[in-house]
């Protein structure tokens, strides 16, 4: 009988385990089916348009030349980026593009050629594939294209020709033709056109910087090299510096005001300090519904209330942390040591003075510790703060990715804040040592 019980025993096992090795997969197959239709996996992937993904990334890491006709006067200008502030001035343009008589020649490299006619036309000569002709009239855009038998890397429709190449991109509507050629950097960096430093290399910057023969005789090289990168119209470094200051300056007043107030109530809501149920229970309660919001929502309320700017990104801050650090601070208050309290207690100290010297010097390794990791924490949030209350380097990030053109800028302030971060967690990191456990001297 024991020897038929221990097999009907080891039989059961078995069939579990089998069971389990049949379920496990099947649940997780089932959970990924219902993904795959829930998120509309198949819509998505319909709607991903690779060729404005290929565009973002290129423009993350290069700068494009915008070559334009105005169709209507016939005038062309050449600027960086497209915008004025990064015009050629007149009668100057890169060697790739020559103005004569009303015609332009644009030399795309590799055989590949634009030429904008004086009477309003266009062609384009690709290699291997032949020669593209385009006239904006009223009725549309006139081609010599099939529209049946265009390859993808043509768009064409009644009122728009689209050609995207490896060497560049044509575009050609009723009012204007267009022609964009990328190149890699980031182009007007550190000076505008309109600069004496511009195109000059750093080890002429250099020599200019030492020289005492100025280039303006106003200021000085050094000063004025200093000051054509720092206004820079393009690129704005110094309203940039500033958008950084502010995002720190948000998440430096919001985590230390919250940590101000975050200490004397959670003396509140600690057991061993205040004995009445009501009030312990009262700021708890109050700790869970301000750290139950989430900040982002915090900062909604708030910029309704005060208006956009950075002192409202720090005011949701110091809200959503002020619950966090009430409800972990009373955490390490109540497993304080009683009897350092009772030993300040017997050299007749009064009651502030027991908190200070008997309690306060128990919990400052925690104190210290949550309040750097979050403030380090902090730092990456006030990006997103400062896009919604209008401050900070967020809110620069934000109407970069709007515009939809110069993404090598939002590639800027992308790597702005990953350095920012990373300083912060350095500093953070730095002030552990310090503070918490000392230097490496033992003091």
């Amino acid at each position: 009988m024991n020897t038929i019980a221990l097999k009907a025993e080891a039989d059961q096992i078995f069939t579990r385990k089998r069971l389990m090795n049949f379920g496990l997969p099947a649940v997780v197959l089932a959970y990924l089916a219902y993904i795959f239709f829930a998120f509309d996996i198949p819509g998505l992937a319909e709607r991903a348009r690779m060729d404005n993904a290929r565009t973002l990334v290129a423009d993350s890491y290069s700068y494009k030349t915008h070559v334009t006709r105005d169709n209507r006067s016939g005038a062309v200008t050449v600027s960086i980026e497209g915008e004025r502030k990064g015009n050629y001035p007149e009668g100057q343009t890169p060697a790739w593009v020559t103005v004569n008589d009303g015609t332009t020649l644009i030399d795309l490299g590799d055989g590949h050629l634009v030429n904008f006619h004086a009477d309003g036309g266009m062609d384009y000569t690709i290699p291997d594939f032949g020669l593209i002709t385009a006239r904006p009239t009223t009725g549309g855009v006139e081609t010599n294209l099939d529209p049946a038998a265009v390859p993808d890397w043509i768009n064409l429709s009644k009122n728009r020709l689209a050609i995207t190449t490896g060497a560049g991109r044509v575009s050609v509507t009723r009012n204007r033709t267009e022609v964009f050629r990328y190149f890699p950097g980031w182009e007007l960096f550190f000076f505008t056109l309109d600069s004496p430093f511009h195109g000059r290399s750093p080890l002429d910057l250099a020599g200019l910087a030492l020289s005492s023969d100025r280039v303006e005789p106003a200021r000085s090289n050094l000063s004025a090299i200093l000051d054509d990168f720092w206004n820079n119209a393009m690129w704005r470094h110094g309203d940039v510096a500033w958008a950084l200051f502010e995002t720190i300056l948000m998440a430096f007043l919001g985590t230390m005001g919250a940590a101000m107030i975050a200490l004397p109530m959670a003396f509140m809501a600690a057991k061993n300090f205040t004995p009445v149920l009501t009030v312990r229970f009262g700021i708890r309660r109050l700790f869970d519904f301000v750290r139950g919001v989430d900040g982002l929502i915090w900062t909604i309320i708030l910029s309704r209330a005060f208006g956009p700017g950075p002192m409202t990104g720090a005011l949701a801050i110091l809200v959503t942390d002020t619950g966090s650090f009430g409800k972990m601070f009373s955490e390490a208050l109540e497993n304080v040591d009683g009897k350092q309290i009772e030993g300040v207690q017997s050299t007749g100290a009064k009651p502030l003075q027991r908190y200070r010297f008997g309690v306060i010097p128990q919990i400052t390794p925690v104190l210290l510790s949550q309040v750097l990791y979050y403030l380090e924490s902090n730092t990456r949030s006030a990006t997103i703060i400062g896009a919604i209350t209008g401050g900070g380097i967020g809110l620069l990030l934000t109407q970069a990715i709007i515009t939809q053109k110069d993404w090598e800028e939002v590639t800027y302030y992308i790597v702005l804040v990953i350095l920012m971060v990373m300083m912060m967690d350095w500093l953070s990191g730095l002030l552990r040592r310090r503070l918490i456990r000392g230097d490496e001297s033992g003091h």
